[in-house]
């Protein structure tokens, strides 16, 4: 891959710019701590470099997660209550040629081969059942849900977990018990405490949104902190609500409010992009088009920017880890092609809307073969660069330019 210039420094420094401090600290300490984690917190940067190869262009447009990796994968309980398998990330979610979420998936599958414990030809063999899986699902014109009884293995688990378990234990782990009341856990790792006028913020986006609910008493807030999750996101404003719920301290519930930005995709696509009234509004409304079965009290917050999404923090979702202990390359390899499947569905759930290609079009394009072996050797180009980059960064880190 022919690498576009780019200062990587200024970049990562000029995306980040006017974050909260304690966060982004966070933030720059994880992506110090390998190339994949450096892969996630930089999205930003991947679609800076992304290559000109015609492959990347002429692939259907279509509605794309845009950040597309191994860990944006998960369970997690639909609105219909039931616990589904699907991608869980929609914060960069564009139209977009697909090409570009098949890119950054194998890219990190092949930079984060070292971390599943995988030499190249294993990493290799993954992307190309990926793709493959892919294309399959794609030509066959079909779109699915993965569900406990549709799957086996290490997603089965997944699922089988999700349905286990408790709202109350859950908020156990999450808060603390001062006498009949609840208050959020500080405890640096899911949440840091808020001032007040973070709280007095955050209470106010929820008093309006309250104000259209039929319960509104059901959004009383108890305890409003920051809250610490995923690596990319790390500084942005985001919080975790602590509310009244259906009363009593095991009736409260916790919500997550997190503030949308502009998708990396949107500058680097020649098309224009819909004219979506809000950031947040694109969140949710890709996210509800893509999913088989929308995560459970999803929403869009704000009239003008900045606006934010709200949903609710549930006992009921789990990423797949990139740690593969314990699990063997064959079975790995099955969720990496369940993983595309589910790629391939969302793709198709999107076909014809606001812009996209017609499902026609991507059934076409899932029938062919050229474009896959053309897209492995451009992923291999994108891992390596991503190495180059993060030694960049490691050098520039460790010598204090991120303090």
């Amino acid at each position: 891959m022919a690498a576009r210039g780019v200062d990587v420094v200024g970049a990562i420094r000029a995306f980040n710019a006017g974050r909260e401090p304690q966060r982004l600290a966070m933030k720059y300490a994880a992506m110090r701590g390998g190339p994949f984690a450096f892969l996630r917190a930089t999205c930003h940067l991947f679609y800076d470099r992304l290559p000109a190869d015609p492959i990347m262009a002429a692939a259907p447009s279509a509605w794309c997660c845009g950040d597309l990796h191994l860990e944006n994968f998960g369970s997690y309980q639909g609105d219909d209550r039931r616990a589904y398998f699907d991608i869980n990330d929609f914060d960069e979610a564009a139209l977009a040629p697909l090409s570009w979420d098949l890119l950054r998936f194998a890219t990190s599958v092949i930079v984060g081969a070292h971390a599943l414990g995988l030499h190249g030809a294993q990493a290799r063999a993954l992307c190309i059942g990926f793709l493959d899986s892919y294309a399959a699902t794609l030509a066959g014109g079909t779109a699915g849900a993965v569900e406990a009884h549709t799957s086996g293995g290490l997603v089965r688990s997944l699922l089988d977990d999700v349905g286990g378990r408790s709202g109350a234990a859950f908020l156990d782990r999450r808060t603390e018990r001062h006498g009949a009341q609840r208050r959020i856990r500080i405890d640096g790792k899911h949440a840091l405490a808020a001032s007040n006028a973070e709280r007095a913020h955050a209470e106010a986006l929820l008093a309006a949104f309250a104000r259209g609910q039929p319960a509104p008493a059901a959004f009383a807030p108890l305890d409003v902190a920051r809250r610490i999750a995923g690596v990319g996101s790390l500084g942005l404003e985001r919080y975790v609500i602590l509310v009244r719920g259906h009363g009593g301290a095991d009736g409260n519930e916790l919500l997550d409010l997190k503030r949308a930005q502009q998708s990396s995709l949107a500058p680097h696509w020649r098309r224009r992009q819909p004219a979506w009234p809000t950031q947040a509004r694109r969140i949710v409304a890709v996210q509800a088009r893509l999913q088989a079965v929308p995560a459970a009290f999803l929403h869009a917050l704000g009239a003008a920017e900045p606006t934010y999404v709200l949903r609710a923090l549930l006992p009921s979702e789990d990423k797949v880890a990139l740690e593969r202990t314990g699990t063997s390359i064959a079975a790995f390899g099955a969720v990496v092609r369940t993983m595309a499947q589910v790629a391939a569905s969302a793709h198709l759930r999107g076909a014809g809307h606001d812009g996209a290609d017609p499902a026609a079009a991507l059934i076409a394009f899932g029938g062919r073969l050229r474009w896959r072996s053309a897209l492995l050797g451009i992923a291999l180009g994108a891992a390596e660069q991503v190495r180059r980059d993060w030694a960049t960064y490691c050098a520039a880190y460790d010598g204090g330019a991120f303090a």
